[in-house]
């Protein structure tokens, strides 16, 4: 049986989606080409989707993509889609490092937990690496997003003055310093509650941090 959400790593194919996701939620979204290196080229940086298996990607008509098929061919040909992408997330790892680069969910989609769900997949995943903190920034006026990186242990610790091109809002760095055995054992309070709401599989985070369970609800 599929589970009702697959956590994995992100590939070329995807691109689209997390455009449109990323449309949907930032002012200053990346670009296509620039997931298409992080994907390809940057060795430091391991992306993430979560994937709803058997649910066609809603028509848009915003396909920013579509003018890289003749320069990505060979990387871009694939079976038609056939799932939705619900979410996303990226991290850079570097000297012990594991700094959240980009995290959304689709709008459609908010409110269920998939944010939190792709969050603890990027935690996880800095702990697989062996990350000795985890880093990330975040808009001083997105409270929504505060309050749920406290919930994993992030706190603030610097404020960076006009950090946001788009308005020159202050950024707030937040981190988990030191990943010790207390902050473990609050990860894996924080995944027993998850994973008795949502199931998933996971091919990301290389701790099998949830297998799928028919009993969980999604």
């Amino acid at each position: 049986m599929t589970p009702p959400y697959i956590l994995r790593p992100m590939k070329v194919s995807d691109i689209e989606q997390v455009n449109e996701i990323e449309r949907q939620s930032f002012t200053m979204p990346w670009s296509a080409l620039t997931y298409v290196y992080e994907i390809r080229q940057n060795h430091h940086a391991h992306m993430g989707v979560l994937e709803l298996p058997n649910q066609p990607p809603p028509q848009t008509g915003y396909r920013p993509f579509e003018r890289l098929q003749v320069l990505f061919r060979p990387l871009t040909k694939s079976a038609p889609i056939n799932h939705t992408l619900v979410a996303y997330g990226g991290m850079w790892f570097r000297d012990g490092e594991a700094h959240v680069s980009t995290i959304a969910s689709h709008p459609d989609y908010r409110g269920r937990q998939l944010g939190e769900l792709m969050l603890q997949g990027l935690v996880f995943k800095g702990l697989a690496l062996e990350a000795d903190r985890l880093v990330l920034e975040v808009r001083v006026s997105n409270t929504v997003a505060q309050r749920l990186y406290r919930k994993y242990g992030f706190e603030i610790t610097n404020r960076i003055a006009n950090y946001y091109r788009d308005n020159h809002e202050d950024a707030y760095i937040m981190t988990v310093s030191p990943i010790d055995t207390a902050y473990r054992a609050r990860l894996q309070e924080n995944l027993d509650t998850l994973r008795g709401r949502l199931a998933f599989s996971d091919s990301f985070t290389g701790l099998e941090i949830n297998t799928f369970n028919p009993d969980a609800e999604s």
